[in-house]
């Protein structure tokens, strides 16, 4: 009896100390420092962050493409997501503050302090800066309102116990760099803001991406192909840092071939930033460390 009774304190202890380990965690006030959004800064954030690409209809084009009301389906071997309405109405992020806004990109939490998803590639915006968050959050106030309420993701169990993401996030959330860079600017974009590795780095089983093969292309989530390796062993390696800066503003390969399936998208975000900032995420991808095709 003794032992039983032993046995249960001690599984009581862990299961106490598992869900204070997976609890979400939020910015305090402290830590946030409230700073002040501009609407310029913020468009140019949104675009290279590529928000409308999942948040808009599917297919949308022109200002149709700034209507976030969500409910793109986004099929993944965990289960169907759903791209929830941004926009700023009563069932989208109308009532946020900032402070909500930068929980959500950099800790991937809810307002109500639920954990999100890493569907959401909070994984990469963790390394967003809060100006840049401010800025993003005056920017899609100033987007059309959409009345849409949120469709509930289809996930199969355990991936449907939200609170099992705590898990993952001790697993995979770090804000740390990925790979030694001399370009501040072009790792600031390609692993943040852009989130370029949520579809060319592979994942683990878990769904983490395997940071070993940092860039190195994976399976196209959408099942056709392969995402390509955009390290010196991919087809970049005989690319200019020109040439790249160029494919991402309009699409066009050195060879005058054209971007396709989901990179049409990106190009369609890519193509509203600054020539600056292009030239910068190219020299970041030419300086990777070559990592060979599987």
């Amino acid at each position: 009896m003794r032992l039983r009774t032993k046995a249960i304190i001690a599984a009581s202890l862990a299961g106490l100390v598992a869900w204070y380990l997976t609890s979400p965690t939020k910015l305090n006030r402290n830590d946030w420092q409230n700073p002040v959004g501009d609407v310029a800064r913020g468009a140019r954030a949104f675009n290279i962050g590529g928000c409308a690409s999942c948040h808009m209809d599917k297919g949308a084009k022109g200002e149709s493409r700034l209507r976030l009301g969500g409910g793109q389906a986004f099929a993944t071997p965990f289960g169907t997501f759903y791209a929830p309405n941004i926009s700023p109405s009563a069932e989208g992020i109308a009532g946020w503050s900032a402070l909500n806004l930068a929980n959500a990109l950099l800790r991937g939490v809810s307002p109500d302090g639920a954990h999100y998803y890493p569907a959401f590639p909070y994984s990469s915006y963790t390394r967003l800066t809060q100006q840049d968050v401010a800025d993003l959050k005056v920017y899609l106030d100033t987007l059309p309102p959409v009345s849409r309420v949120n469709t509930p993701h289809n996930l199969a169990f355990p991936f449907n116990i939200r609170r099992s993401n705590g898990v993952w996030k001790l697993l995979f959330l770090r804000d740390d760099p990925v790979v030694a860079s001399t370009e501040p600017l072009g790792q600031y974009l390609v692993e943040g803001l852009g989130h370029c590795a949520e579809c060319h780095t592979p994942r683990n089983a878990l769904g983490g991406l395997d940071r070993s093969r940092w860039l190195a292309g994976a399976p196209n989530p959408e099942g056709k192909g392969r995402i390509p390796n955009l390290t010196p062993a991919g087809p970049l390696a005989s690319w200019s840092v020109e040439d790249i800066a160029y494919y991402l503003e309009s699409g066009f390969t050195p060879d005058y071939d054209t971007a396709g399936s989901t990179m049409v998208e990106v190009v369609e975000n890519l193509s509203r930033a600054t020539a600056a900032d292009l030239l910068a995420i190219a020299r970041y991808l030419k300086a990777l460390p070559t990592v060979p095709n599987p």
